[in-house]
């Protein structure tokens, strides 16, 4: 297999070539070479693509790994397990059992829903794969039928009717839980995230929950809703990828790392990236600092690298995106460790390990102490905030478990 790719960047008004990506496909290993277009790099505000391993020169750069094969700002753009499933599904049911590549997964979704400014051709086409358009991405009042498909995915009861609306117009994206795009009440894009059949008590409140919080804490986060579907809640999230029809070029923590899936990494880490490519280093120091303390403080646990994310701002500089992926772990279903450690000193999800850490972040202690203080009082009043919810008694007494006030 030997593919190549006309990698396409949507920006300041119009649609670019970038580049190409010629994509090996061997039996045992699979591999990428990418090289941007000759009018990219004379374009008088071309940006590299990413700035620490897809540096804007006429070199090729090439990937490889056990892993995947896509440089990381374009694997960005594929879905993740739970787009992955839904792909997966669909191919057998339409008679094909082979293996699917790292390829096909990206290029077998909706190309108007999918993450950041990244847009993909199959060399020799005049259309962008499965482009169907904003008025395809189903509406709000489709919610019903959406998550029935997502949980018959999840039963293993679903049919082809539901495997085309989950993936033809709810379109597969990021992370494991099941998901699906929409078109909100402002008629903007949005992400509608599902519960699941054997979940023990309800994360989309918890997520809602944790960014209304984030919110108070003076964190950019997300913006969100609780939408109730019978007696079922779903998680609507605003797309930050997105100003009206603009779509703004999003990469994440794990591939400005130049890392890849299950590989570790600090907020340390990341606070050199910032420092490198910022626009405004400081602030988003003191930003991701303080929300190391909200997490620690609401047992957000699930902090991977993909969790963490840059917006491109123009000038070759990239700020910290809105704060996402927030969800409360009460302390039955994991230790009070995070996935991405603070520092070096180990993975838990201590506030005096951030403390110890703040000058890595420009913090002095003084203010230090007043973020904290500032992140604990946003979190005094939360059940208060859970019952405007609709957060049932059972559910507040679990996340009793996972946040803490404690300055």
């Amino acid at each position: 297999m030997n593919e190549i790719v006309e990698v396409h960047v949507e920006f300041d008004g119009r649609t670019h070539l970038a580049g190409h990506l010629r994509y090996l496909g061997k039996i045992h290993r699979q591999s990428s070479v990418f090289e941007y277009a000759d009018s990219w790099r004379s374009y008088h505000k071309a940006f590299a693509l990413d700035p620490a391993n897809l540096q804007l020169t006429a070199q090729q750069h090439y990937w490889t790994s056990e892993k995947t094969a896509l440089p990381g700002a374009i694997r960005d753009c594929a879905p993740d397990r739970w787009g992955r499933q839904l792909l997966r599904r669909a191919f057998r049911k339409a008679g094909d059992n082979r293996r699917l590549s790292e390829l096909d997964y990206l290029l077998e979704i909706n190309d108007y829903t999918r993450v950041g400014a990244l847009r993909f051709m199959r060399d020799g086409e005049s259309d962008f794969s499965r482009n169907i358009g904003q008025r395809t991405v189903p509406p709000l009042i489709t919610l019903p039928a959406l998550l029935n498909a997502a949980m018959a995915i999840q039963t293993d009861t679903e049919s082809a009717e539901d495997l085309r609306l989950l993936l033809n117009e709810g379109s597969p994206l990021g992370g494991a839980r099941p998901k699906s795009a929409v078109i909100d009440r402002t008629g903007s894009l949005a992400i509608a995230k599902f519960p699941k059949p054997d979940d023990d008590y309800s994360i989309p409140h918890g997520e809602i929950l944790a960014l209304v919080l984030a919110d108070r804490a003076g964190i950019n986060a997300a913006k969100g809703s609780l939408q109730m579907v019978g007696s079922l809640p779903v998680a609507l999230i605003q797309r930050f990828d997105r100003m009206g029809e603009e779509r703004i070029p999003f990469l994440s923590a794990m591939s400005l790392l130049g890392l890849q899936d299950g590989d570790r990494a600090t907020y340390t880490d990341i606070a050199e990236c910032i420092r490198m490519y910022s626009s405004s280093p400081t602030n988003d120091l003191h930003e991701l600092w303080r929300r190391i303390v909200f997490g620690v403080m609401i047992g957000n646990l699930d902090d991977h690298l993909r969790n963490h994310g840059f917006l491109y701002v123009g000038n070759n500089q990239w700020r910290l995106s809105p704060a996402y992926d927030l969800n409360p772990t009460p302390r039955y279903k994991k230790a009070r460790e995070l996935t991405t450690w603070i520092s070096e000193e180990g993975p838990d999800a201590d506030l005096e390990l951030a403390y110890r850490a703040a000058p890595y972040f420009a913090l002095k202690p003084d203010v230090a102490k007043s973020i904290v203080a500032e992140v604990a009082l946003a979190l005094e009043d939360w059940h208060e905030s859970a019952l405007r919810l609709g957060m049932s008694q059972a559910d507040r007494d679990i996340y009793e478990t996972a946040i803490s006030v404690k300055a």
